[in-house]
């Protein structure tokens, strides 16, 4: 017998839902660019070697605080160049009911970021041009593996010491919920530390969830528009997809490719420094860090370069993770449903270009992602695996 799940068109995309995933797409391109053209625009004109002489000049000469003070320059100043894109995305939210947040917060917010992106930039040149002075050999094999440690640390760090910075958390109250999630979680495989509210109504209206930590700070993060919105079932279907996650070993698998993709970055690197100081003598030695924004151009274009095989990689690692959520949960129609309805309050696009898709989207198109939820409730015995 074929179920209703099997049967129910798609709903088509309203115009609002397009114009708004355009806008957001033409935003990221703009940034993207401006990005790409101060970098080229520092390099090319000298300006970036005059900040570095600035930032020795106010720090006594001192290496390690004039670099610091460089990364402070460069930081505000992409932040000033790209605040107009900036204000224009938070108006966006507005624009389309999606945002919550008043300019205060959003300014609160901003300053933060800022902050943030300091101190973890700060963390990261220095790392990064000490190991370039102490071995200017071998300095990208050593930093690269420097770089692969940090990535991991900061994923384990980051739902205890990132995530609280910008957003607010409380255990989840609704112990049956909880119980049932954490059941899930061990059907998995998977210990979970803790299941807590993600009061992410204060800034959006928009829903979410995700399995988020590693070892000790693995937790379940549901966000209250979800807890408000969605049944005890979608919720489940919607969670059974992040376990799906951990059953694949697809966070251990991206490490891999992450790994394999910025040995290749820190190569390209160092080839292009030793270019620019051997032959072209932009810069007297290697850990001038006047080249940083060489070294992030680098890396700005091998990330739009691998961009598109990226995003596939993601897409088949989220059909394996929803092809889990369809075997763990009693019937798909929860899973159908929840998909519906984040679409709707999250303004996503159910059936994108075939070209934007394979260029910027990270998940399959909600539309494919319910046709295999019907095409498998075609084939499939709604019982669930417990």
């Amino acid at each position: 017998m074929v179920s209703a799940a099997a049967i129910v068109p798609v709903p088509a995309d309203s115009p609002a839902a397009r114009r708004y995933n355009r806008i957001r797409r033409w935003l990221g391109v703009a940034d993207f660019v401006l990005g790409l053209a101060l970098m080229v625009v520092l390099l090319a004109t000298g300006w970036s070697g005059a900040l570095r002489d600035i930032a020795y000049e106010s720090a006594f000469q001192h290496y390690g605080l004039a670099l610091f003070l460089y990364v402070l320059m460069l930081m505000v100043l992409a932040k000033v160049l790209g605040l107009c894109l900036d204000y224009y995305s938070f108006r966006l939210e507005h624009r389309y009911q999606l945002s919550n947040m008043g300019l205060r917060a959003w300014l609160w917010d901003e300053s933060k970021g800022l902050l943030v992106g300091l101190v973890l930039a700060g963390i990261v040149a220095e790392l990064l041009y000490f190991i370039m002075r102490q071995a200017p050999q071998h300095w990208w094999l050593i930093a690269w593996a420097a770089f692969l440690g940090l990535f991991v640390l900061l994923a384990q760090l980051a739902p205890v010491v990132l995530f609280p910075i910008f957003y607010k958390f409380a255990p989840l109250k609704n112990e049956e919920l909880k119980e049932r999630l954490v059941r899930l979680g061990e059907r998995a495989g998977t210990r979970v530390r803790g299941v807590y509210q993600w009061k992410l109504s204060e800034k959006s209206k928009k829903a979410n969830a995700a399995l988020t930590g590693l070892g000790n700070t693995r937790r379940i993060i549901l966000a209250d528009t979800l807890l408000a919105n969605y049944s005890t079932d979608e919720i489940e279907a919607v969670l059974a997809h992040e376990l799906g996650h951990h059953v694949h070993r697809h966070i251990f698998k991206s490490i891999l490719v992450q790994a394999g993709i910025t040995f290749v970055g820190f190569w390209a690197a160092n080839w292009v420094l030793h270019y620019a100081v051997d032959r072209q003598h932009m810069f007297e030695t290697l850990s001038d860090f006047a080249n940083l924004p060489l070294l992030m151009l680098v890396a700005t274009t091998l990330s739009f370069l691998v961009l598109p095989l990226l995003n596939a990689y993601s897409r088949f690692n989220e059909r394996q993770a929803d092809r889990y959520a369809f075997r763990s949960i009693p019937t798909v129609q929860p899973f159908i449903s929840a998909m519906d309805k984040l679409a709707e309050q999250n303004l996503a696009e159910r059936s994108p270009a075939p070209w934007v898709e394979w260029f910027f989207h990270s998940h399959p198109a909600i539309s494919r992602r319910v046709a295999a939820a019907r095409a498998w409730a075609r084939v499939q015995p709604a019982t669930p695996n417990h």
